[in-house]
């Protein structure tokens, strides 16, 4: 055992808990296409080349489509494109179409709110909530309409295996807060087809915390949750066993059981810095109030061991027979109990087992150009696609199952001043059902992209 595993054993406490090294980088696509392919090769797919409209910067042979600008009109007539685009999700649909659905992470100080409409509104004073885009062949917008209203804060989510969407709010703000005449900060099921199959009811079984994404399991029905709380403690992986597994549109509203994810001896993930760290024996614990009525569920009493608590727990998603977790950065500075660039983990349900499958970081083996991995996904053809999440020149990274790293977008939307840039970062990244386009947002000016060319 090296003297860096030692040491991280001997900070968290589980010393001889029956902790292993295993594995590589190759574990995130397990049960994947990337099992057989290395998207993207060893290079990527060549240098971005510099967009003449200044929008965005693609490799050779790459090209994008606006579909959606914010501000532009709906086409539904509803209203205006709302600002503040983050997670999305592609659906097939019939004669070759494809269905996106769109989340808005609108505050109460949103340029362009969610137009409320009648039978979607959850909360008026809400300005956060999802539109739903109609493609045609050829990335065709055939229609543009709101999906869900009167949120708040909708940040990423997932999607279900009977296609629907989960968007997940990302505040804890209950009823008199910030004007909100009903608490938020829940999870609500969005119908990406029709609009008449979505209610905009709260599945409030599956908790009132900082929502980031959900992953689900599509053989037992379980959904995983990640938290993005902003101060410390900060936030939880969470599990939610539904009452009705795998039943259906509308059926997580029949509740179930919320648990939070303990790693023994480990109260903060951040310390374990070595990719291939393994621990065995995860328990999962109730979690006392899940509609955090008095308390947030993260301070909550989850008895003398504790929980094991993660800074910028984001980006999750299911592939194989296990699911992956983001935490996207941490830093001792904001109060994690160490500083690393991101990480992606992995837990095995069957084995009850975590492993830290990467580091980013430029003293690791994966190397970030920039810096805090956020939204991601599983390209078609293997590999990984990364929305950055840092500052500087926003970018879509690449990431092959060999750890190389490469970038394959580049925003070019200056939303600072020559003086002081920013870009737009990116997010919502996600591929059609036919694997040819990949669509992707930037975050303000709220743009929705999709890229084809010559994938791999």
């Amino acid at each position: 055992m090296s003297a860096t595993r030692r040491q991280v054993l001997a900070r968290t406490g589980a010393l001889g808990a029956g902790i292993a090294f295993a594995g590589s980088i190759s574990e995130i696509f397990a049960g994947t296409a990337a099992t057989a392919h290395d998207w993207g090769g060893s290079g990527g797919y060549g240098p971005l080349v510099p967009d003449p409209e200044g929008l965005l910067d693609l490799p050779e042979g790459f090209r994008y489509t606006v579909l959606s600008r914010e501000g532009d009109e709906l086409r539904s007539g509803q209203g205006k494109v709302p600002s503040n685009h983050d997670g999305m999700a592609a659906f097939p649909g019939r004669e070759g179409r494809t269905h996106l659905v769109r989340n808005h992470e609108n505050r109460v100080d949103a340029k362009i709110r969610v137009p409320a409409v009648d039978g979607l509104t959850y909360d008026p004073e809400g300005k956060g909530g999802c539109t739903a885009l109609e493609l045609g062949r050829g990335n065709r917008v055939l229609g543009e309409r709101v999906a869900i209203a009167g949120t708040a804060v909708n940040c990423a989510g997932g999607r279900t295996p009977w296609h629907t969407w989960l968007s997940c709010e990302e505040t804890e703000d209950k009823a008199g807060t910030n004007g909100y005449t009903k608490d938020h900060g829940f999870i609500f099921e969005v119908d990406p087809y029709d609009p008449r199959h979505t209610e905009p009811v709260p599945l409030t079984a599956m908790g009132r915390f900082q929502h980031e994404a959900i992953a689900v399991d599509p053989g037992r029905g379980i959904v995983y949750e990640t938290e993005d709380a902003f101060e410390k403690p900060f936030g939880l992986f969470y599990r939610f066993l539904p009452e009705k597994p795998l039943g259906g549109r509308g059926s997580l509203r029949a509740g179930g059981r919320l648990e939070a994810m303990r790693v023994p001896g480990v109260p903060d993930l951040s310390v374990v810095q070595e990719p291939g760290t393994t621990f065995d024996g995860i328990e999962w614990v109730p979690v006392p109030d899940p509609a955090a009525k008095e308390t947030p569920v993260r301070f909550q009493d989850f008895g003398p061991k504790g929980i094991t608590h993660a800074q910028k727990l984001e980006g999750c998603y299911w592939g194989g027979r296990c699911v992956y977790f983001v935490s996207s950065f941490a830093k001792s500075a904001q109060g994690s109990a160490a500083d690393h660039f991101g990480q992606v983990w992995r837990y095995d349900p069957e084995r009850r087992r975590l492993t830290l499958v990467v580091v980013f970081g430029p003293d690791t083996d994966v190397q970030m150009p920039g810096e805090s991995p956020d939204n991601i996904t599983l390209a078609p053809g293997g590999g990984l696609m990364v929305c950055e999440d840092g500052e500087g020149a926003q970018h879509v990274y690449g990431l092959t199952r060999r750890g190389q790293v490469y970038a394959m977008a580049r925003g070019r939307q200056n939303i600072g001043t020559p003086e002081e840039p920013e870009w737009g970062e990116f997010a919502g990244v996600t591929f059609s059902p036919d694997g040819r386009s990949m669509y992707v947002n930037c975050y303000t000016p709220g743009t929705t992209f999709a890229v084809t060319g010559p994938w791999r």
